[in-house]
């Protein structure tokens, strides 16, 4: 059996707590951690592993066994230096992802610069659509067009290259539309059934929420 992803997000504000929330929601194991007790006191309701700590602490770190933890969120953009900390003693502690909310560009930088694999803006990004694109992993994004329809975008299978969609059949097959096909900055729209797929493509396809795990497979 596949063994679960685990998360911890650290910042329980109103980005934080959407992220955890939706990953709990969902199955994930997830660490949640906050230096204020009485905000985790509260998540504790809904956050089955919510603990009050300071996440810039090489010590907490290594005791909260981060180092094991898949993919480390990071959701402290009011606090530059805490966040700096963490994603250092995160990535140093093995972390293979680790992604920090920012509010600015030179937060952004600052965050690549010492390790971040991905960094955020809130006004750009929902806590909820940055869970459910770390849910949807082997999709490059994905956007909810409704409960139960989605929008996502998806690498070119390797078993995809050198054949068009009419070959694919890939509606039949999958239950989806494709309705752009990307190739860098470039997004095509009106789309040639006969185009042949190549793997620097991406497809921007919508389906049944329910289905989507087909395309994982």
């Amino acid at each position: 059996m596949k063994r679960k992803r685990s998360y911890a997000v650290f910042g329980l504000g109103r980005y934080g707590t959407a992220v955890a929330r939706e990953l709990v929601e969902n199955g994930m194991e997830v660490i949640a951690v906050d230096t204020d007790e009485r905000i985790v006191n509260d998540a504790a309701a809904y956050l089955p592993v919510c603990k009050c700590a300071d996440v810039s602490d090489a010590e907490v770190i290594s005791r909260l066994g981060i180092g094991n933890i898949d993919t480390v969120i990071i959701c402290m953009a009011s606090n530059l230096e805490a966040s700096v900390m963490a994603v250092t003693l995160c990535k140093e502690s093995g972390v293979k992802q680790v992604i920090a909310k920012c509010s600015d560009e030179m937060q952004q930088k600052i965050l690549l610069r010492v390790g971040a694999d991905q960094v955020v803006f809130p006004e750009n990004e929902s806590g909820i659509r940055l869970a459910k694109n770390l849910l949807s992993s082997g999709f490059i994004d994905m956007i909810s067009l409704s409960k139960d329809v989605s929008m996502v975008e998806i690498d070119v299978k390797e078993e995809w290259c050198g054949k068009n969609l009419i070959e694919l059949n890939l509606r039949k097959k999958h239950g989806f539309n494709i309705v752009a096909i990307k190739k860098g900055e470039n997004v095509n729209v009106n789309i040639n059934p006969e185009q042949v797929l190549d793997a620097e493509s991406s497809l921007i396809v919508i389906a049944n929420t329910s289905k989507l795990g087909k395309l994982k497979k």
